[in-house]
């Protein structure tokens, strides 16, 4: 039952990421703050009136930051996957890069210490990066 849970929630945050970024319903948005805008007189400009925006836009905004962290976890983690695929086919690449996203603070920060002093020997010593590399 979970991963059928799983499955619609997927497929209904894809269609609805996709539906949301485009312009017609930035359009639709637009549109229904400027009627609730031009109603205002209508109602007096009264604390109801006033709520009925609140709350409709706190529910859409609460909604949506699970709908986009969900659609930034599937971009990242294809991503990853993709960097992944072309470091383990690059002949030069060192595959213990791979899957450094499972890596602590403390080592991924010695793993870019490790670049910036391969980048720096490179700005010395073109050669020396050819030799770091090989390792």
């Amino acid at each position: 039952m979970a991963d059928s849970i799983s499955a619609l929630f997927d497929k209904v945050a894809q269609r609805t990421a996709k539906q949301t970024g485009r312009p017609a319903t930035f359009a639709l948005a637009v549109g229904v703050v400027l009627v609730w805008a031009v109603t205002g007189p209508l109602f007096g400009f009264s604390d109801t009136w006033q709520l009925v925006i609140n709350t409709g836009t706190t529910i859409v905004t609460f909604l949506m930051v699970f709908l986009i962290q969900n659609t930034q976890n599937r971009d990242t983690e294809a991503l990853q996957l993709k960097i992944d695929e072309l470091i383990r086919v690059s002949e030069r690449a060192r595959n213990r890069l791979i899957s450094l996203e499972d890596l602590t603070e403390e080592e991924l920060d010695r793993v870019k210490q490790e670049l910036i002093n391969l980048a720096q020997a490179q700005k010395d010593d073109p050669n020396s990066l050819r030799a770091s590399l090989d390792q």
